[in-house]
């Protein structure tokens, strides 16, 4: 992609543009929410669809000239709906908490009662945080994982809905390293006679391909994101069967925005029908492979995981066991002076700050969609120990941060 006609512009604006594109090549993305389009659905994003006002629904516009937008939008639900199996899909959320935003619009009224995870355990801001809309609006109470297994504790999540009787459970999360049990978080939204949104954001793709068990069709509601491991266009999606669809339409729009990004939908749309090649399914089972390699690694290196381990695309690691007198933040500044970048991260019992915690988030969706198996994983596993283990060393850090140049060298971005 060439940025000239950009610089011809607005020079500052390229050079920046450029700068990101280098240093997406030369780093090593590893924050968990963080994926690589490819460059088809880049060029769907950039399309001239973004010109296009397409206020409404295929077939139901409130402008003229949307032909084609009901086009895309259609492709976008209809390879959704072949993607999850759900009734109805809606695409036009700009994001995954404009798609809780909906939900919410649609299920509840202000004052109604959330039931959801607390944040340090792994929930997100839309599911009821006190900074967040959510928690201004409603009423929220939160459950807790095990503080002994890390795992989601089903039996307290059911006595608290029972005492607390919620207008909708929660479930699916930011920061949680292992498969939900859908079917247990269902029977305590029944036992409350709660409605259940579960928020599939960043296991969006791992649903799809079906290495991560899926909510669709236990649940009343499913909100995600778009562009975590599905890999497809930036922004959010809900699914719920047809007997909600008319309510969820009109909470997304007039309700909660106004026109829909149509060129981000054509991303969408292009993401999804990657997704239906059988190559996605390989892609989806290495992420969580990679992910297993990278938490039996970090153990070896005498790190501590919340829950010990993980299923899915990311694991936790909570540094007060092994690097008590290193926080989270001074990890991820650490690293990324090396050329990897993650994320500090909240754990479980934590005792210090959501702005400078004790634990770190690492993903391998990014690193699976540049080539990245099991070797190179481990490589990349044995860096951030190093580093972890002598944040202030910079002979340490020079060593790392030659070997990360070397490694996006051989797994280039982009060619």
């Amino acid at each position: 992609m060439s940025y000239d006609r950009v610089r011809e512009t607005d020079p500052a604006a390229a050079d920046a543009l450029l700068a990101e594109r280098e240093r997406q090549n030369d780093t090593l993305a590893m924050i968990a929410s963080e994926n690589h389009v490819s460059e088809a659905v880049l060029q769907a994003q950039r399309s001239e669809l973004t010109n296009k006002y397409a206020e409404g629904y295929p077939g139901a516009r409130y402008y003229g000239g949307c032909e084609h937008a009901d086009t895309i939008e259609q492709l976008a639900i209809d390879r959704a709906q072949d993607l999850w199996g759900a009734d109805h899909v809606n695409v036009q959320p700009h994001s995954g908490t404009q798609a809780n935003m909906a939900v919410y619009l649609s299920m509840l009224d202000p004052g109604d009662r959330i039931l959801s995870l607390e944040l340090e355990d792994g929930g997100h801001l839309s599911h009821g945080h006190p900074a967040n809309f959510t928690g201004q609006t409603y009423e929220v109470e939160q459950y807790q994982v095990d503080p002994e297994t890390g795992y989601i504790d089903y039996e307290g999540l059911r006595d608290r809905a029972e005492a607390f009787d919620p207008d909708i459970v929660v479930s699916g999360y930011s920061a949680y390293p292992r498969e939900v049990e859908w079917e247990r978080i269902q029977a305590a939204a029944d036992a409350a006679d709660a409605y259940h949104l579960a928020d599939i954001a960043h296991i969006t793709g791992l649903v799809a391909a079906g290495v991560h068990s899926s909510p669709v069709g236990v649940v009343d509601f499913v909100t995600g994101s778009t562009h975590k491991t599905i890999r497809a266009g930036r922004g959010g999606i809900i699914m719920c069967d047809e007997e909600y669809a008319d309510s969820i339409d009109s909470s997304v729009f007039p309700g909660a925005q106004g026109g829909p990004l149509m060129h981000n939908i054509a991303g969408k749309a292009v993401g999804f029908a990657e997704a239906l090649e059988p190559e996605f399914r390989t892609y989806a089972e290495r992420v969580v492979a990679n992910a297993e390699t990278l938490a039996d690694r970090l153990q070896e290196h005498g790190f501590s995981l919340v829950s010990g381990g993980t299923d899915n695309h990311l694991v936790l690691v909570d540094l007060r066991d092994s690097h008590p007198d290193t926080t989270g933040k001074e990890a991820e500044e650490a690293l990324e002076e090396v050329g990897v970048v993650l994320n500090a991260n909240t754990v479980p019992g934590e005792t210090r700050s959501a702005f400078n915690p004790s634990g770190i988030r690492i993903g391998t969706p990014a690193l699976t969609t540049r080539g990245f198996g099991e070797r190179a994983i481990r490589e990349v596993t044995d860096l951030i120990a190093r580093v972890v283990d002598a944040p202030d060393d910079e002979e340490t850090k020079t060593e790392a941060s030659v070997r990360v140049d070397e490694l996006t060298d051989e797994f280039p971005l982009y060619g």
